[in-house]
C-alpha cells in the first residue's frame, strides 16, 4: 500500500509545474529563426529541469518549463528567443534577441 500511494504521489508531483512566466518573461516571445531577421543577436541562454522523476516526464510538459524559464531569465538582455534545437534530457539552449529599439 505505501508503495501505491508513494508511486502516485510521484506521478500526481512531476506533472505539476512549478515555474511562473515573470512579468518581465511575459514580454519575451518564442519565435522562429526567418521571425528575427532584422533583430540583434545578443547571445544565447541555456536552461534546464529535470526530465525524470522516477519515470520520464512528459516531453509537452518539459518542453514548456524549458520555455517558461528561458522567457524570464532572457527578459533583461532580449525580448526573442529562438530554440537552437529540441530539448535533451531536459536541457535546451537558445539564441537570444533584441528586435524593439
Amino acid at each position: 500500500m505505501n508503495k501505491l500511494f508513494l508511486l502516485s504521489l510521484v506521478f500526481l508531483l512531476s506533472s505539476c509545474t512549478y515555474l511562473r512566466l515573470t512579468p518581465a518573461g511575459e514580454n519575451v516571445a518564442i519565435l522562429q529563426p526567418n521571425d528575427v531577421t532584422a533583430c540583434t543577436s545578443v547571445g544565447t541562454t541555456t536552461v534546464s529541469v529535470v526530465d525524470k522523476v522516477i519515470v520520464n516526464r512528459k516531453f509537452e510538459k518539459v518542453e514548456e518549463e524549458l520555455r517558461i524559464l528561458a522567457r524570464n531569465r532572457s527578459a533583461a538582455r532580449g525580448d526573442a528567443l529562438v530554440a537552437v534545437g529540441p530539448p535533451v534530457r531536459g536541457e535546451q539552449t537558445f539564441n537570444v534577441y533584441r528586435c524593439r529599439p
